[in-house]
């Protein structure tokens, strides 16, 4: 019977809340994807899995930048995700390299985004400038 991608997501939530990630039910879940044909649901499930991380107060920050991140960066990072997420108990931090981020940092949270990067000022600075004279 096909399960509703809303009940995978808060079962594979619960489950890894309880027991923590493992290869094992990363491999179940590909396994059920894959016999249902499913497998393009891949995406959604997974932001569906860390909103229901994030409202049982484990929020992770997804953090792209062409620099490691500082202690203080992060320590920042950290303060703009509880704005979202104010009741957190913890807030992860993967840090993904990308070259194409000359500056700053772009966040995903959850299911929010949230550009720091020097690209993002720089074109809302244009936009606050265009057609001024």
């Amino acid at each position: 019977m096909k399960q509703s991608r809303t009940k995978l997501a808060k079962a594979v939530a619960d489950r890894s809340l309880k027991n923590g990630s493992s290869p094992k039910l990363s491999q179940e879940v590909a396994a059920y994807l894959l016999d249902e044909g499913r497998v393009d649901e891949l995406d959604s499930l997974l932001r569906d899995v860390e909103a229901e991380w994030a409202a049982a107060g484990y929020v992770e920050v997804l953090a792209y930048s062409a620099h490691e991140l500082d202690t203080q960066v992060r320590s920042e990072i950290e303060r703009e995700a509880k704005k979202f997420y104010p009741a957190a108990k913890k807030v992860i931090i993967t840090s993904i390299h990308d070259p194409e981020v000359i500056g700053g940092v772009r966040l995903t949270i959850a299911d929010n985004q949230l550009d720091l990067s020097i690209e993002a000022k720089l074109n809302k600075f244009k936009q606050l400038t265009a057609g001024k004279d």
